[in-house]
């Protein structure tokens, strides 16, 4: 068994150390009022169960907690009192700088907290720890000067999570729609150089992935562009090929069409190098937050403008397409899984069906999720019914990032606009937790429910307060250049925080915990549903309240759960203890979703869960977990098909992992050892994370840097729906 120290290293559980401590309180009390030494043996006997029962690693101060509690049961009050004094006065101690301690561990890479906060950040590598120490002391500065005393007591407690406190410090926001259009086509300034419009697709390809950098290195959270916007350089680069291509053969009598042919396939070659560059760039940018650049590529052929538009989209789809199919090599030179660009496709009336026009595009697409996990599916045909502006219009629009959606928005001239938006932040109540704290009573439930969301509520206007007066000198790539705005240097950012051109997210989490506490039934039971849906109810009413009364466009939001997963678990249990059902586990369930351990088929999950995201205006996303189907991509190509008529948005997860010391390509397992999960080649044995590829989705994207051992027990329970 292993415990997390308060500095985040992790070292073996040794019971003599909680006999030790006992004795040291147990000596400074009365003879009369001692302990004997079998009850102190026996106390760390049953401290030692306790934590075991947990099946996790744990911190030091659960242990502590333990020890107090198994004192006083054996009625030695007077002990527990200096065992509770002690504790206090070590922790005034270390209050007065904890920040120093942590920072060292982390440069040393012991810091089990840290190294499997973010599934797609290698926290050895200089640039990564960098951005850790800067988080560390940000989380420090929130914590102690920059939040009311209550938010940072609901977070640590895991009442709330008040997400990204590592960048609050700073002026900076959550997701963006990149204005990718804007910026191509009117030019931008990149690290003070002006970059005029691209004169080809190549080109185009190019600037576009130095401003995903530049975007990334600005924002903490997703970014989405369109490759819409990358389609007009395809007919720029035709006429410019053609013309030399004529020019070649100009003493040579040839025919029309041949002259074509040759443009069209260096067409064709210019377009595969410009996605390279793309796809290449983005795996092996680093940001200045130590990571690739957390970007989605959006794939939409009803954006194209007119036919020659959406013919050259199709190209660039087509070609997207088959470089994800086959990957990016590995340092070994296998070709292995990238966790980003994470791509977006969208499911319409023109490919959706055998025959239909684009069908040979979703065939491709069916194909490269089989393999890679990638795309995922909007339909077109549900999203018009749920994004529906104050015209009555419907619109399709990609996501900022795996699943944070703008809301539909109409500007000044009765125009619909979603690029150039973004996220303000994002502030999750933990369900299960209201549940817990109010015994079952629903009344009771109802009351603590609004109490918290109110919490929620004043810690997402402090998200707000802190963006309200930037200046747009603060982000040019932002605010001046193009990518959200055109402001002045020296103007504020204010106008673009109100009256719905951004949104500001409440997350939830745990719908099935919660209902399954409140009713005795996962929330999949028709008699537990209705209250599993006036929950998320009742958060869109709130929402709505709170825009109606500061002009600030609040929407629900299905929270990804990272690393908070396992945060709240640990805390639920601290808090409650083990629940059978409830607090069993070392996560909690995603947002609405169905739990990874119920047995149910992918097209029940994905119909059932479609009432819940139509909830969740703010941002979610269904997965349907499946085999290996890259001999079956029929049973895909069903499965999206039904996504296109029952749910706006959803995925696949499949399995796609490399052994680098045998070679084996099949799924990497987990195994338990020591109450701890482990990564392992079932072929070789290898448990060496840093000679394997295992990519997995973690919450709505790929992962591929491993998990917490929360995440990691969800992934290992996961049940297949297909």
């Amino acid at each position: 068994m292993k415990i997390i120290k308060r500095n985040g290293t992790e070292v073996s559980f040794d019971i003599r150390k909680i006999v030790n401590a006992i004795r040291k309180a147990n000596n400074e009390v009365s003879i009369d009022n001692r302990l004997t030494e079998e009850q102190i043996s026996s106390i760390a006997q049953k401290v030692s169960a306790l934590a075991g029962d947990l099946n996790r690693a744990v911190n030091v101060e659960e242990v502590q907690d333990f020890v107090e509690n198994q004192i006083m049961d054996q009625k030695a009050f007077a002990v527990a009192r200096k065992y509770i004094t002690y504790r206090y006065s070590r922790a005034l101690v270390r209050k007065s700088n904890t920040t120093d301690e942590r920072i060292l561990t982390l440069i040393e890479c012991n810091n089990e907290d840290v190294k499997q906060e973010n599934s797609n950040k290698n926290p050895t590598v200089n640039s990564v720890q960098r951005d850790y120490m800067a988080g560390e002391v940000s989380k420090d500065l929130t914590k102690r000067l920059l939040l009311p005393r209550e938010i940072v007591e609901a977070h640590e407690e895991g009442i709330i999570h008040f997400h990204d406190a590592d960048y609050y410090a700073q002026h900076m926001h959550n997701c963006d729609l990149v204005n990718l259009e804007d910026m191509l086509q009117n030019g931008t300034v990149i690290s003070g150089t002006f970059i005029e419009k691209p004169h080809s697709f190549s080109t185009a390809c190019n600037i576009a992935t130095q401003i995903i950098a530049q975007v990334a290195s600005n924002q903490y959270g997703g970014q989405s562009i369109s490759l819409t916007h990358l389609a007009p350089f395809v007919d720029i680069s035709r006429k410019k090929i053609r013309a030399e291509v004529a020019e070649e053969l100009k003493d040579v009598a040839v025919m029309e069409d041949t002259i074509h042919r040759i443009a069209e396939k260096r067409l064709r070659d210019e377009i595969k190098k410009g996605i390279q560059t793309i796809q290449y760039q983005v795996v092996t940018l680093l940001t200045t937050n130590g990571q690739a650049p957390f970007v989605t590529v959006f794939m939409y052929l009803g954006e194209a403008r007119n036919e020659r538009e959406r013919e050259d989209l199709a190209m660039i789809i087509e070609e997207t397409l088959n470089q994800r199919i086959q990957g990016v090599k590995n340092e070994s030179g296998v070709w292995v899984t990238p966790a980003f660009p994470k791509l977006i496709y969208v499911l319409e009336e023109d490919n959706i069906r055998e025959g239909s026009r684009y069908w040979y595009l979703t065939e491709l697409a069916a194909r490269c999720t089989a393999k890679r996990m990638v795309p995922d599916y909007i339909s077109e045909k549900k999203m018009l019914e749920y994004k529906v502006d104050r015209n009555g219009e419907g619109h399709c629009y990609t996501c900022m990032g795996c699943r944070s959606f703008l809301t539909p928005y109409v500007d000044e001239n009765g125009k619909p606009k979603y690029y150039g938006r973004f996220n303000q932040g994002v502030v999750t109540i933990n369900l299960v937790d209201v549940a817990l704290s109010s015994g079952g009573d629903m009344e009771r439930f109802w009351k603590i429910f609004d109490e918290r969301l109110e919490l929620c509520h004043r810690a997402l206007l402090c998200r707000h307060e802190r963006l309200k007066g930037t200046l747009s000198d603060a982000a040019p790539i932002l605010w001046q250049y193009g990518a959200l705005a055109r402001l002045k240097k020296g103007e504020k950012i204010d106008k673009l925080l109100y009256g719905g051109y951004s949104t500001i997210s409440l997350g939830y989490a745990g719908l099935y915990e919660c209902t399954k506490y409140m009713t005795g039934k996962s929330h999949t039971d028709p008699e537990a549903k209705p209250f599993a849906l006036s929950v998320m109810q009742h958060m869109n009413d709130k929402c709505k309240e709170w825009k109606a009364k500061h002009n600030i466009d609040f929407s629900l939001y299905g929270t990804p759960l990272e690393s908070t997963t396992y945060k709240f678990a640990k805390c639920l249990q601290q808090r409650f203890g083990i629940i059978p059902g409830v607090t069993d586990k070392n996560y909690i369930t995603n947002s609405y979703h169905v739990h990874v351990t119920e047995k149910i088929d992918a097209f029940t999950k994905l119909k059932f869960e479609s009432e819940f995201q139509q909830l969740s205006p703010g941002g979610a996303i269904s997965y349907v977990e499946v085999p290996n189907m890259q001999d079956n991509i029929p049973a895909v190509l069903s499965v999206m098909q039904f996504i296109y008529d029952n749910i706006m948005y959803a995925e696949l997860n499949t399995k796609s992992d490399y052994c680098q010391v045998c070679g084996y390509d099949g799924e990497i397992v987990t195994v338990e050892e020591d109450g701890k999960y482990l990564w392992e080649c079932p072929v070789c044995h290898n448990r060496d994370q840093s000679k394997m590829n295992v990519a997995r989705r973690t919450c709505g994207y790929i992962g591929t840097q491993y998990w917490n051992q929360g995440r990691t027990q969800e992934i290992r329970e996961r049940v297949l729906h297909l």
